[in-house]
């Protein structure tokens, strides 16, 4: 099996510049230059939030996707430490309950905003009404990943697939790892003659989402099921096949099965096998830079508001180092909150996630991919937007 290291790429080779500084809900500019660090100092922009977020009082919750839980909980602890103190007493807390548990309790007033891998679609909106002060939800993309399609195959250290060859796979159309569909793409491989156990997520899941609609798009008619979130309802049912509650739960069954590959956010598949996918002719291994690379090459999504910022995702691109297979992780929020103290948390928070402070926070804990400055400051206007109380 390849056991891979955590590959943080460092931000330098990501080759981030200067963005939008970090700012309270939209307002003063604390100037990321000013505090005498240097505008890239996790010191100096500590300092500079603290400042503006220290008077904030409103204690807010989200849920939703466990593939950014790593990013949550780091984005959480940071925040906390820089409202906590004499000046104020704001929270967060996230609880990393799968996308469509989390919108569920979004929509049912039981949370203040929603981590979501799949973005609220024209009926959750319409319903959003109720939660949101008279107004509306809308989405803004916070998390890039890729999904990284993980196996255990003890003494196979490399692995290519095509998206063809996926898409067999997991409708169990091929079944032995030694099939020759699979070693015409893998000569140097010792292949065994092993069972192939699928795994998927048993949870209402975005990350099954973005999943199947790659294989929609990707592997043509070797995939007849479409687009879904929830694999035990919609989708194939092959003999052997198991399944995993969140993505903990899928790498949990593929670290203790051999024979076993599924699909899970690629910052939580440490230790794990990594399947190369074939993009334009290539098989291409998943990297910050390439998830980063196919959000660049894909419009946005037709038909929405304009503060309702949702990516159509290139899943068939042919483009040289894009890897297709890429999760945006949403934030779902409301456009007026009837509690002016919730509302100014979720409108500061949201700001730090989407900030390069916030975003290097990811990158450093979670292995995404930022987001560029023009979605940055897209999604920073409708933030300021946001009416509260």
């Amino acid at each position: 099996m390849n056991v891979r290291n955590n590959k943080l790429v460092s931000l330098a080779a990501l080759g981030l510049a200067g963005g939008l500084a970090l700012t309270a809900c939209g307002g003063g500019d604390n100037g990321g230059g000013d505090t005498g660090n240097g505008g890239g100092s996790d010191n100096g922009g500590a300092g500079a939030a603290a400042g503006a977020y220290g008077e904030l009082t409103g204690s807010i919750k989200g849920s939703g996707a466990s593939s950014m839980q790593a990013a949550q909980t780091a984005w959480t602890e940071t925040f906390n430490g820089m409202v906590s103190g004499e000046d104020g007493s704001a929270s967060v807390s996230y609880n990393a309950i799968g996308s469509g548990d989390g919108r569920a309790e979004f929509l049912n007033g039981d949370t203040q905003f929603a981590g979501t891998d799949a973005p609220l679609d024209e009926e959750e909106l319409a319903q959003s009404a109720d939660v949101c002060n008279g107004g509306q939800a809308f989405n803004l993309p916070v998390y890039i990943s890729p999904i990284a399609v993980a196996y255990n195959l003890p003494g196979v250290e490399e692995l290519n697939l095509t998206p063809a060859n996926i898409a067999k796979i997991f409708d169990g159309k091929i079944t032995k790892w030694n099939d020759e569909a699979i070693a015409k793409d893998n000569p140097d491989a010792d292949l065994p003659d092993t069972q192939i156990i699928p795994v998927h997520r048993s949870d209402d899941s975005g990350t099954t989402e973005n999943f199947t609609e790659y294989l929609e798009k990707a592997a043509g008619d070797d995939w007849s099921y479409g687009t879904f979130e929830t694999w035990d309802a919609d989708g194939p049912s092959v003999d052997g096949q198991q399944s995993g509650d969140g993505t903990s739960g899928v790498k949990g069954v593929i670290e203790g099965t051999e024979g076993t590959i599924g699909y899970l956010d690629a910052s939580q598949a440490v230790e794990l096998g990594i399947a190369k996918v074939e993009v334009g002719g290539e098989f291409l291994e998943y990297s910050p830079e390439a998830a980063a690379k196919v959000v660049e090459v894909s419009p946005r999504a037709e038909g929405r508001e304009d503060n309702d910022i949702v990516v159509e995702l290139a899943r068939d691109t042919e483009e040289a180092g894009a890897y297709p297979i890429v999760l945006i992780s949403y934030v779902a929020m409301c456009d007026s909150y009837a509690d002016a103290e919730q509302g100014e948390t979720v409108k500061a928070y949201v700001s730090y996630m989407l900030s390069e402070q916030g975003q290097q926070t990811a990158a450093e804990n979670a292995g995404s991919a930022p987001i560029s400055d023009a979605l940055r400051e897209d999604a920073q206007s409708a933030v300021d937007a946001v009416s509260a109380g």
